[in-house]
């Protein structure tokens, strides 16, 4: 765990710690409850990044804001006001959001208090409109988006891997299809995430950056969004 690297003598500015706020423990005071337990649980004096992790409270769940009565809005801003708090105390470094469109954003951003630092979205050649329009507010806003499901998400990983248009691009660099993916992210300006415990596809995801996509092979990716196969890709919308 972290508390062991950081034994074996890895500093604890090295490692860059990112939770979230579940649902479950949506509301002002879970909120404020609920962020100190995960420092004691992780044996750690700061963490650097805290999401939350939905726009909205999941059916039939019991939290904070339910108990209260409080529409989905409300609860945003009452589990913003609490980590924005959190923040000013030292605890959390950075705070943000996950899966939120730009309506919900900007009713964080009516607030005036801590600055959203990161949205983490699903983000790849495939995202519908309402996802880019999300892309881009973030970035003219200095929102960082995090993309997961970088490679397709897990169901539709393997269709991916038989894009023709992503099969000529990696035969041309020499470079797998999975290599291309996240260089076309990183190209975009959104972080990514790829999550592996195997040695070899971790050295090929550090290899993207041995390499970049010219400006042909950036448009002919943005295009696949609008062939008849994007339609096979699932997308949340909340």
């Amino acid at each position: 765990g972290i508390s062991e690297a950081m034994k074996r003598g890895i500093p604890r500015e090295e490692i860059f710690v990112t939770t979230k706020v579940f649902p479950s423990h949506f509301g002002y005071e879970l909120t404020k409850s609920t962020v100190p337990k995960y420092l004691e649980e992780l044996n750690l004096e700061y963490i650097d990044l805290v999401l939350i992790h939905f726009p909205v409270s999941f059916p039939l769940m019991t939290n904070g804001c339910t108990k209260k009565g409080l529409s989905n809005e409300a609860c945003r801003q009452e589990t913003w006001k609490a980590l924005s708090e959190i923040r000013s105390e030292g605890l959390v470094r950075n705070i943000g959001v996950s899966n939120f469109a730009v309506h919900h954003i900007k009713q964080i951003e009516e607030l005036d208090l801590a600055p959203v630092a990161v949205n983490q979205i699903q983000y790849n050649p495939w995202a519908p409109d309402h996802i880019v329009d999300t892309f881009q507010y973030c970035q003219k806003q200095n929102i960082a988006v995090t993309a997961y499901a970088s490679l397709g998400g897990s169901l539709q990983h393997s269709q991916a891997l038989t894009v023709q248009t992503l099969e000529g691009i990696a035969q041309a660099h020499n470079k797998s299809i999975v290599q291309i993916m996240l260089r076309w992210s990183l190209q975009t300006n959104a972080v990514v995430i790829p999550g592996t415990g195997n040695p070899k596809h971790m050295k090929e995801n550090l290899e993207v950056y041995s390499f970049e996509l010219s400006e042909e092979e950036m448009i002919s990716i943005n295009k696949l969004k609008s062939d008849e196969g994007a339609k096979k890709f699932f997308y949340m919308d909340p």
